[in-house]
């Protein structure tokens, strides 16, 4: 079987002389087809980007980090003077403990242990440590604790707790 292309068929002439004869329309210029599955190639390349990035952010700042506040965001971040905290470890004299699962809560709830009564902002973990930026809000007498979420190397905020009575 051989393929065959037929000339178009003559223009209609026209019916009386001095008629001017008509004219096909012109065709319309043929769009380039365009390339299927591009709007998913698309996707693909902004998912990888956003992929990229938190592989680049874990590296940067530890895989546990990152992935510790993403799922468990830091619940005191907003927290201020006059606002509770719930059960955090036991403490005495100047030990240290990590704590991750810090909360704000209700001062009138059960759970509330701490009242918040400063914060300080800007501070190195290394300020943080001394505690010097919480004498102004403790009361002599009263069980102070320093409370602080502040990355290696980096600044963040302390606040600045007193057991509830």
């Amino acid at each position: 079987m051989s393929e065959q292309v037929a000339p178009p068929p003559p223009a209609p002439q026209a019916e009386q002389a001095g008629q001017p004869e008509p004219v096909a329309p012109a065709a319309a210029p043929e769009q380039p087809e365009k390339p299927k599955g591009g709007g998913a190639k698309k996707a693909l390349g902004i998912i990888g980007a956003i992929v990229a990035f938190l592989v680049i952010a874990a590296l940067k700042f530890g895989a546990a980090s990152a992935i510790g506040n993403f799922l468990n965001p830091d619940e005191t971040a907003e927290a201020k003077a006059g606002d509770c905290i719930a059960e955090l470890p036991e403490v005495t004299g100047t030990e240290e403990q990590s704590v991750s699962d810090a909360k704000v809560v209700k001062c009138t709830s059960t759970e509330a242990v701490y009242n918040v009564v400063g914060r300080v902002e800007d501070q190195t973990e290394a300020q943080a440590k001394t505690g010097k930026a919480c004498e102004q809000y403790i009361k002599e007498g009263d069980d102070g604790y320093v409370f602080y979420n502040i990355a290696p190397g980096g600044k963040g905020y302390l606040l600045c707790l007193t057991k509830k009575a």
